[in-house]
């Protein structure tokens, strides 16, 4: 399940989840909405892990807990500590980072 925040709470969601998939994006950010759906295809495979959505810009607080420079950028989360993160439009390289935090 993919969940969108609608407040900045990043921090409790990855606090309170052992494993945190982000995806930051915008409502602007073209490669942002092409990767939303395969963001979210991999949220069904893989049930144990936390999606999360985050508007880059509506939340800053949130945007902190990772090196957000551009957009999409996706970030994982295991046990509250940030783990690592990449800037892409490609799914292959988004699985592979989902699959680090399995």
């Amino acid at each position: 399940m993919v969940q969108e925040l609608a407040q900045d709470n990043l921090g409790n969601i990855v606090a309170e989840n052992k494993k945190v998939v982000v995806q930051y994006s915008a409502t602007w950010c073209g490669n942002c909405r092409i990767m939303k759906p395969k963001f979210k295809k991999l949220a069904t495979e893989n049930e144990d892990v936390s999606f999360i959505i985050a508007d880059a810009e509506k939340f800053p607080e949130s945007r902190q807990l990772a090196t957000v420079d551009n957009l999409p950028t996706f970030a994982t989360f295991v046990d509250g500590k940030f783990v690592n993160q990449v800037q892409t439009n490609k799914f292959d390289v988004l699985k592979e980072l989902v699959d680090e935090v399995k």
